[in-house]
């Protein structure tokens, strides 16, 4: 009974939510990126980035990145988790983090929803699971007409979005377990590849106030940095 609920309330909260996700059932130096085939460093890429401010962003649109890219995201009194996001999977996702990573974007926002067992989601400006950064991008997995073979496997990150395919925008959520009932319909573009204790530590460390995840604003931990990493 107590999983039925859960899976009714994250439902709900993909439909009513700006960014959410929920059950399928119901430096300063240079940026670089490693090309996947040739293992090349692309320095050039992310320091002509630029894409528009607002409007939706497509895989139609100019200057999307490829190859793979480093990251990593630090916690305020937690620690640090390292990603390698690929831009050969998901490109319009990518670019899109990618940009707002470079700009600081990310930088002092905090993680709102929190679901032991499932995931952690942050990347929203207000902390209410309401915002975004005003500019849009095409939802990249199958049920939106795009193949996307990356399973929402423990680490994976992935793109929150309401029950519009196109809606995500800046939120994104870090797998604590396997959720394969979100694959094809969630964004999923890069892997943990060290600090997923972190992960574990803020599900087990962090207040939440019901079975969706909600985190009062002084509970929320804080991203204090995104940052690439050559």
């Amino acid at each position: 009974m107590k999983k039925k609920l859960l899976s009714i309330l994250l439902v709900a909260a993909c439909v009513l939510g700006v960014s959410a996700c929920g059950k399928k059932d119901d430096t300063d130096g240079k940026f670089t990126s490693v090309d996947s085939t040739s293992g090349k460093t692309d320095g050039a890429a992310l320091e002509n980035l630029s894409v528009p401010e607002e409007g939706l962003l497509t895989q139609d649109s100019e200057g999307l990145l490829t190859g793979q890219y480093n990251i990593e995201i630090e916690f305020e009194e937690y620690g640090t988790v390292a990603l390698t996001l690929d831009a050969d999977l998901a490109p319009v996702t990518v670019t899109n983090f990618m940009d707002l990573v470079k700009d600081g974007f990310y930088d002092g926002l905090t993680l709102h929803r929190i679901i032991p067992g499932f995931m952690i989601q942050g990347g929203d400006p207000l902390g209410q699971g309401i915002g975004g950064s005003g500019r849009n991008i095409q939802g990249e997995f199958a049920s939106n007409g795009i193949e996307n073979d990356l399973a929402h496997t423990r680490g994976v990150i992935s793109m929150a979005r309401s029950a519009m395919p196109n809606s995500a925008s800046s939120q994104f959520f870090i797998m604590h377990e396997d959720a394969p009932h979100l694959d094809g319909d969630y964004a999923a573009f890069g892997q943990v590849t060290s600090g997923i204790e972190v992960v574990d530590a803020i599900c087990e460390s962090t207040p939440i106030q019901d079975y969706n995840g909600t985190v009062l604003a002084k509970d929320q931990p804080k991203i204090k940095e995104i940052r690439i990493v050559e």
